[in-house]
């Protein structure tokens, strides 16, 4: 499978999805739970390779390693993170992913087949839900009659290699400049996860974060400051001055986003810089058609503060 072959075109609210699923055992019977990731993270799927042990892994899910094109990649049995006992009930399949400039592998029970979804037919999981998948749910998406849950990739390769976070801190310069300014930033990301380190690294560098979980509150939130400044009489420059969003987003994904802005001629003015893990050469034009200003990749998180300083103070020159 190649990326190449898959490409949507940008800001149609649309994703593709590869659906999976987990043979679990149980008694009186197994049980098959669904599962879907976005077609942009996938490179290939493969059946069950020759592994060789990786010593001290850093998780019991992580089962080993095995040389793709000379790239070794490690195998993770999502069932194990998963705390479900995996049931064999055929050949298992292995999908080999790449996001935030990482490859890994996870092992699956099968395959069914790639959806193309609008993001309005992907529901956010409740609290509840998510609370009691430790976060690892970014979406709920009803298809073919049965319930199938995107997972959260990223989250689980951070829990897996904690020492993979990049470095976040601000520099001075930064620091200063931005709490001189009081620039404001409306932030939209669904994953609880992300959303809070992204809010941390912009209220260390000095700027103020207000942050919505999906591109539609995100959009709301901006026509809403839009009436008020009418209103109060004041420039919208005066509530919010730059746009961080995440592309794959529940209700309206970052692309459709960034385009209803940039087609505001109230908005388009604003700066936007997509944020997210499937920021690669292959999918950034898609980014460039929808007009974001800048686009920085969830592995250089390093890059954002700097990023969004250097935007708004050439907009203000």
């Amino acid at each position: 499978m190649s990326e190449n072959k898959i490409l949507l075109e940008s800001g149609t609210n649309e994703l593709e999805i590869v659906e999976f699923y987990l043979d679990e055992s149980r008694l009186n019977g197994g049980y098959r739970g669904y599962y879907g990731i976005n077609v942009a993270k996938v490179l290939e799927i493969l059946q069950m390779p020759e592994l060789t042990e990786m010593p001290e892994a850093s998780h019991p899910a992580v089962l080993g390693a095995f040389n793709l094109r000379s790239e070794i990649i490690p195998l993770i049995d999502l069932a194990g993170w998963l705390h479900k006992e995996r049931s064999e009930k055929e050949p298992p399949k292995v999908i080999v992913t790449e996001f935030n400039r990482t490859k890994s592998a996870f092992l699956v029970s099968g395959v069914t087949r790639i959806h193309r979804i609008g993001w309005q037919e992907v529901e956010a999981p409740t609290k509840y839900v998510s609370s009691l998948t430790v976060n690892s749910i970014t979406g709920v998406v009803k298809i073919a009659g049965r319930i199938t849950f995107i997972l959260d990739m990223e989250k689980i390769c951070m829990d897996l290699n904690p020492e993979s976070e990049p470095d976040m801190e601000p520099t001075e310069a930064v620091r200063k400049a931005a709490a001189h300014k009081e620039y404001r930033v409306l932030l939209a990301d669904d994953s609880t996860m992300a959303r809070k380190m992204i809010a941390n690294i912009l209220n260390a560098a000095g700027f103020k974060v207000h942050a919505e979980e999906n591109g539609e509150l995100a959009m709301q939130y901006l026509l809403n400051l839009k009436e008020r400044a009418k209103a109060e009489g004041r420039p919208l420059s005066g509530y919010v001055n730059l746009v961080i969003t995440d592309i794959e987003m529940p209700s309206m994904d970052g692309h459709t986003l960034t385009r209803r802005i940039k087609e505001d001629p109230d908005l388009r003015h604003l700066p936007v810089v997509l944020c997210s893990s499937i920021i690669t050469e292959t999918l950034h034009h898609k980014g460039i058609a929808v007009g974001a200003d800048a686009q920085v990749s969830k592995a250089e998180l390093g890059e954002l503060a700097p990023r969004a300083l250097k935007l708004l103070e050439e907009q203000a020159d």
